[in-house]
């Protein structure tokens, strides 16, 4: 990987010059998919640089990277500090040995404390730690102790999700073999809730189903800006390999390998719209699509839920005139709730954070009903 680094950072910010160059305002950035931190400073920079020249990035953006304990040094993260980068998201996983080892991790738990230790004297005060759950043969005391130690860290944001095994995967061909055991969704769940109320102890709020936040007096509430992006269905760029973007009702997806991304950028073919040259996909969603997405995403955040005013706005319908048995059905099994605030919005009851996916399968593949015909509505882009 070390070796593409130079040509893919090259790649990346001629993407970012061939989607760019209108200036338009960006409050998020977010250096994501895989261990970003592998990134030299001046690589980093460069990044930014070209970004800030044919953005405009707002005061205040939240600028955020992921990395993993023990690839990262004070050194690294007082730079990625100094030139702009503000959230960090540590890999941390487990607390446990003996499931960072099964998950293939290289730190142990000594290089979680360290990392982030080094993020606070490198001026990070936004720190959120992500964690597994749910692996097989876990234990709910296992857990508590990770969720705990989580707590002694003082992160400002936690996420935690359920181990998926795919097929595919080593862990998938393992579970077909029988040398490990398949997750037990009901200790997963009991998992899920006891980590909620022990959050929530700690000061923690959920406000999407896998990720909870503090509250700093100044600042707030400590959500992660950028992933709201994504379940307010607003726009956003995908910009390098592998990347997804959404944009004037079009899903972008770029080309997954490396080698393939550098090359077609390289080339400098033609540059779809929207999209670059490394874009392999372009999908229309049509309005009704965007509106059962609006549903299934907007669902998950846990306090906030489904604006119906924006729905409105967006679809020239309410919610209960786009969704009447939908709604009616998940309100009746104690899954949807009615909240005001400012204005009213539909959310998950607490029952229904542990039922999400039954309740985000109801919107999907749902005739539009007449009325929604006769309203345009308006997407708003920007």
């Amino acid at each position: 990987m070390e070796a593409f680094l130079p040509a893919y950072v090259d790649a990346l910010c001629k993407e970012i010059v061939q989607v760019g160059g209108d200036g338009l305002p960006v409050h998020t950035i977010y250096f994501g998919g895989g261990t970003p931190s592998v990134l030299s400073l001046n690589q980093f920079q460069k990044i930014l640089t070209t970004i800030q020249n044919v953005f405009q990035v707002l005061p205040g953006a939240e600028i955020s990277a992921e990395a993993n304990p023990g690839t990262v040094t004070l050194e690294s993260l007082d730079g990625m500090r100094r030139i702009g980068i503000n959230r960090l998201s540590i890999g941390m996983q487990s607390a446990n040995p003996e499931e960072l080892v099964f998950l293939g991790r290289i730190h142990d738990v000594y290089a979680i404390q360290k990392s982030v230790s080094q993020a606070r004297s490198a001026g990070f005060d936004h720190l959120s730690l992500d964690l597994i759950f749910g692996l097989p043969g876990q234990t709910i005391r296992q857990w508590q102790n990770t969720v705990e130690y989580t707590i002694s860290l003082q992160p400002e944001h936690v996420s935690f999700y359920g181990l998926t095994i795919e097929d595919e995967t080593p862990l998938g061909k393992w579970l077909k073999r029988g040398l490990v055991e398949a997750p037990d969704p009901d200790a997963g769940a009991d998992m899920y809730e006891w980590a909620a109320e022990r959050l929530e102890k700690a000061g923690f709020r959920s406000y999407e189903i896998s990720n909870w936040a503090l509250l700093d007096p100044i600042r707030g509430w400590m959500q992660c800006r950028h992933n709201m992006q994504y379940w307010r269905l607003q726009p956003y760029f995908g910009l390098g390999a592998g990347a997804h973007g959404y944009l004037d009702g079009i899903r972008t997806v770029n080309a997954s390998q490396i080698g393939a991304y550098i090359q077609k950028m390289q080339a400098g073919g033609p540059q779809t719209t929207p999209g670059s040259s490394a874009t392999v996909e372009l999908k229309a969603i049509s309005r009704w699509e965007q509106a059962e997405e609006m549903m299934m995403m907007g669902l998950r955040m846990t306090h906030e839920g489904v604006d119906e005013g924006e729905f409105i706005d967006r679809f020239g319908i309410s919610l209960e005139e786009a969704f009447p048995r939908q709604i009616q059905k998940l309100i009746q099994e104690g899954l949807l709730e009615w909240v005001p605030m400012d204005g009213r919005h539909l959310r998950l009851t607490r029952r229904g954070w542990l039922l999400g996916n039954r309740v985000f399968m109801e919107f999907v593949g749902c005739p539009p009903p007449a009325l929604f015909h006769n309203h345009q509505g308006s997407i708003p882009v920007g």
